[in-house]
């Protein structure tokens, strides 16, 4: 078995992530077997408690863990299925070692940083490794090199190599070329100052993958070998991409990286086989239809808080051959300017997950303002949830009607907790997590897009709709197109009367793929086009 550590350096958001699972992509269609996982040095048990400005998006696996948003690259880009065992942060070795130390597990010695925490590191690259019985284990080390905390993870992934061996092991560091605009020129010095760090604490990268804005010249490859003491072959280009981040993997292609990553690791694999993946890249540059959906959220100023969900429309453009342009709109600036101004270009509206009141009124409004203007809609948790309010302040007439989570006095609460979280005190980990079954109503939207009756989707939330007031919704119009299998938990919604108005208690962004896009995403970008273009043009 072949690994691959993949570390960063000079600044953090370099894209280590993007560029594991753009690498896992090639090998993948070079016929390998590979496994990705991704450590973490923060403390927290796990990113589920975290604020999205702090870390961006949780992202949810089948098993329920909530893990760093790089796993939702990893799962994008390749066939790899994950759990829990693949992300594991600092708090989680902490916690683990200091268990094991309670239980008397180490007879009575100094638990130290050197070996206990570096071996419970290295336990579960081994443990992975074991779970999937790949060909190559990629693991990517957050953080920037020279972090305190993250010193531990560099410490076990050197003892690692030096234990498998080095035609087993290969190192990959990711670091930041700059464009002085004064200058006019790139600048490699903290590119060397990174792989100096690095080779302090004891590794010496194989391959530098260099970020950078503009193109590295011959001049520039040569001095970063020099000063890096790397082959010149192995300081690999990773400039901006124009369009999108699947243009990556073939980016790194054209810059032999699987190339050269299987000559040193002594893989002998063919060619990896890129042909879908160009095609996915053609729809998103030259696309035949194009249109303009807007994402009503609380985060929209952070990129990384909607990840998948962006990510998801982008590959519902994809199955349709159209470019999606993104809308994002502030929740907040519908609450103080009226849906209209905001919404009425747009070809769809989507409104995402979420925690907290903020925003919660210009969600609705948005809903509202779909639903009445046949304008395509798709909610998604949160989304599903401000779906359901509206429909019952609006059609139903029971203008108090709100979630118990929000206002816990209304007197209509149509979302409710779920009754497995009556007692639920603590917050990390305690929510509905995972994939779980859904029944598809027969002859519904939803069984038509799916093309089945059952499907497994992947959830995060503690409240649900309130079934008390079940009957009532149905009766006016209100389709409930998903139930759990017993029927007690309603899981997806529609109405029947409307180009395309779809909302799911579930997150079915966790399971979309640019080469296999997920149905409701696909659904919901064709109603979109199709709207805009049975629109009158503007005179």
């Amino acid at each position: 078995m072949k690994y691959i550590f993949v570390t960063g350096g000079v600044v953090s958001s370099l894209g280590k992530g993007l560029t594991a699972a753009a690498l896992g992509t090639l090998l993948e269609n070079r016929g390998l077997r590979i496994a990705l996982q991704k450590f973490d040095p923060y403390l927290n048990v796990d990113p589920g408690t975290m604020n999205p400005y702090q870390h961006g998006e949780v992202y949810v696996l089948d098993d329920g863990a909530e893990t760093d948003l790089d796993l939702g690259h990893y799962e994008r880009f390749t066939n790899v299925k994950l759990t829990r065992f693949n992300n594991l942060t600092s708090g989680q070795v902490y916690q683990t070692v200091l268990d094991k130390e309670r239980r008397g597990d180490y007879l009575g010695k100094t638990v130290q940083v050197i070996p206990h925490v570096t071996d419970e590191i290295q336990n579960r690259i081994y443990q992975v490794a074991e779970q999937t019985k790949a060909d190559v284990v990629i693991t990517e080390i957050g953080g920037t090199t020279g972090d305190i905390e993250g010193l531990p993870f560099l410490e076990a992934i050197r003892e690692f190599a030096l234990e498998v061996g080095y035609n087993n092991a290969l190192f990959i560091h990711v670091t930041f070329v700059p464009y002085i605009k004064a200058a006019g020129e790139l600048k490699t010095k903290p590119t060397q100052q990174s792989v100096a760090k690095l080779r302090e604490i004891g590794i010496a990268p194989h391959i530098l993958i260099c970020r950078c804005e503009r193109p590295l010249d011959k001049d520039l490859r040569q001095k970063i070998s020099m000063f890096c003491n790397v082959p010149f072959e192995a300081v690999i280009e990773e400039k901006d991409v124009d369009h999108s981040i699947y243009e990556v993997p073939l980016m790194l292609q054209r810059e032999r990286l699987d190339d050269l990553v299987c000559r040193q690791l002594h893989l002998d694999t063919g060619v990896a086989s890129m042909t879908h993946w160009q095609e996915i890249i053609r729809k998103l540059i030259a696309p035949q239809h194009r249109v303009r959906i807007g994402v009503v959220g609380k985060y929209i100023e952070l990129q990384d808080a909607y990840k998948s969900v962006y990510e998801a429309i982008i590959h519902g453009g994809v199955a349709n051959d159209c470019g999606v342009e993104i809308v994002k709109v502030d929740a907040e600036e519908i609450e103080r300017e009226g849906p209209e101004k905001v919404l009425k270009s747009l070809g769809g509206v989507l409104v995402p997950g979420g925690f907290g009141e903020r925003g919660i009124e210009g969600k609705v409004l948005a809903a509202q303002y779909a639903r009445e203007h046949k304008i395509p809609y798709l909610g998604l948790c949160l989304g599903m949830q401000i779906a359901t309010i509206e429909f019952a302040r609006n059609v139903l007439k029971l203008a108090d009607a709100h979630s118990a989570e929000f206002n816990p006095n209304t007197p209509h609460p149509v979302i409710a907790l779920l009754n497995e979280q009556r007692q639920v005190t603590k917050m990390g980990g305690t929510m509905r997590l995972g994939a779980q079954p859904c029944q598809l109503l027969v002859g519904s939207n939803a069984a038509r897009l799916y093309g089945a009756f059952v499907v497994n989707e992947r959830h995060r939330h503690r409240y649900e709709f309130n079934n008390e007031y079940r009957a009532r919704f149905e009766q006016a119009g209100f389709v409930i197109s998903g139930t759990s299998p017993d029927g007690s938990l309603v899981e997806l919604i529609e109405l029947p009367d409307h180009p395309y108005f779809m909302a799911s208690q579930f997150h079915p962004e966790f399971r979309s793929k640019p080469h296999q896009p997920h149905p409701l995403f696909k659904g919901f970008i064709a109603a979109a086009h199709a709207q805009i273009h049975q629109k009158p043009a503007k005179s």
